[in-house]
């Protein structure tokens, strides 16, 4: 028998996780084969000489492979895609989700490879997508209590706005002192790549999370003169009120559940401005009957 329900589907976090783990088990792999163990980062690597010949693939390839002999790197990055995924995926649906994390690896590849594009340097790892994570988690919840296991085992409760804080302060001190000045790091030259995704991270939250970006609903703008706007707002007619009809309960019904469908499926910042406005006064007229 068939029913009108959609079936569970995968989430997006799951094929991410998946995907990067399953990258690192055959680079794991790759790398106790001889003659082919660098071949794959080589391929897919970010650097500069990569972009040089045209490899423009590389600036989101690499935030798939990380290093073999770091395990503990790549367990954080999934711990941390994992947890701060499943906050943000509710609110920016699954297609923005994928954009956004895309957009930060390639803004974090630009940024590295800016820096280095004198003395080459190759970049592999998700640490820019994940950086943009933290900051546009630390952007919509900021004074939400968390708690962090300090080294493994000491809970602490802090507010995400201070995690980036401290996060921001720790990349631009080892941008300036280890990629500009060149002294040796004990953490890896890729602080330009996590300044870059945290960039990412901001400039979506300030700039592009509440924009349609359906290219149908775009309208072009067109000033008008004054003495045509004067006329027009004379002779415009005002505005019928807009009300929602609370005896036909069936048809309301329906119309709350289609938005709310939206909402699961896709995300809040998916709905236009007259689905929320008609959730919000459709909330405030039941809630007053």
């Amino acid at each position: 028998m068939r029913d009108s329900y959609d079936r569970p589907r995968t989430s997006i976090l799951t094929w991410l996780i998946s995907l990067l783990a399953a990258v690192f088990i055959i680079q794991s792999v790759l790398a106790r084969l001889p003659g082919i163990r660098t071949g794959l980062e080589a391929e897919l690597g970010l650097s500069a000489l990569s972009l040089q010949s045209g490899h423009l693939w590389t600036l989101l390839t690499y935030g798939f492979l990380h290093d073999t002999g770091n395990l503990l790197q790549v367990l954080g990055y999934l711990v941390a895609i994992y947890f701060v995924g499943r906050e943000v995926l509710p609110i920016l649906g699954t297609r923005r989700f994928v954009g956004f994390y895309l957009s930060a690896l390639v803004v974090g590849g630009l940024a590295f490879t800016g820096v280095h594009w004198r003395h080459p340097e190759l970049l592999i790892g998700a640490s820019a997508a994940v950086s943009a994570l933290i900051i546009l988690y630390a952007c919509f919840y900021p004074n939400r209590e968390i708690t962090l296991l300090l080294l493994f085992v000491l809970p602490v409760n802090v507010k995400p706005k201070y995690v980036a804080y401290v996060l921001l302060g720790l990349d631009l001190f080892g941008f300036v002192f280890y990629e500009l000045l060149g002294y040796a790091s004990p953490l890896g030259a890729a602080h330009s790549a996590h300044l870059g995704g945290m960039l990412a991270g901001w400039v979506y939250f300030r700039y592009l999370h509440d924009s349609e970006w359906s290219l149908g609903q775009a309208r072009a703008e067109v000033a008008l003169p004054r003495w045509l706007k004067q006329r027009s707002a004379a002779k415009a007619a005002p505005a019928p009120a807009f009300t929602v009809n609370l005896g036909d309960r069936g048809h309301l019904r329906a119309e709350v559940d289609r938005i709310l469908d939206k909402i699961n499926s896709h995300g809040f910042g998916s709905l236009s401005v007259a689905e929320k406005k008609k959730l919000d006064e459709a909330r405030d007229l039941i809630g007053r009957r």
